[in-house]
């Protein structure tokens, strides 16, 4: 009898020291940011490409549009692009690539496909690092017609 109260006690004091060691450990944990990390810090100091390719001819293909994504912005924005498609086809969204466009590409697709729909991309929240950011989004319809658009995300520091 006098062992199972040992016992208990001990228990009982080591559950309030597990605690205790729980509580400490997340409060030292970093922060998580508010939204979708779309690019990091760590990537927007990589050297910018030299020049941007645009493709602006006509095409049958699906058209991408950039919604609300001009001037200054300030961090976390509303990623938000549009995606149409003509003649009957559809957007096929596994032929989605984005692309931080540096020195070294880098691929966001992972980053967005789960915001990604056959009508477009909608990220409430996205968190950019303040400067100048040039993103590619390439994509094909269900014709397999293929369209890409290069634009500038300009973020303003906070």
């Amino acid at each position: 009898m006098l062992a199972g109260l040992i016992i208990m006690q001990i228990l009982r004091r080591a559950s309030i020291w597990l605690g205790l060691l729980a509580a400490i450990a997340i409060a030292d944990m970093p922060k998580a940011a508010a939204g979708v990390i779309l690019i990091t810090p760590e990537e927007a100091k990589l050297p910018a490409p030299t020049q941007l390719a645009s493709t602006r001819a006509i095409t049958r293909g699906p058209r991408i549009e950039v919604s609300d994504l001009d001037g200054k912005l300030h961090s976390p924005l509303h990623f938000s692009l549009i995606f149409r498609a003509f003649g009957g086809s559809s957007i096929d969204l596994d032929s989605l690539s984005v692309t931080y466009l540096r020195g070294s590409n880098i691929d966001l697709t992972q980053r967005v496909k789960p915001f990604a729909r056959p009508n477009g991309i909608d990220i409430p929240d996205a968190e950019v690092p303040p400067g100048e950011h040039a993103i590619r989004v390439d994509l094909k319809d269900s014709e397999g017609r293929a369209a890409t658009i290069n634009f500038l995300l300009a973020v303003a520091p906070n």
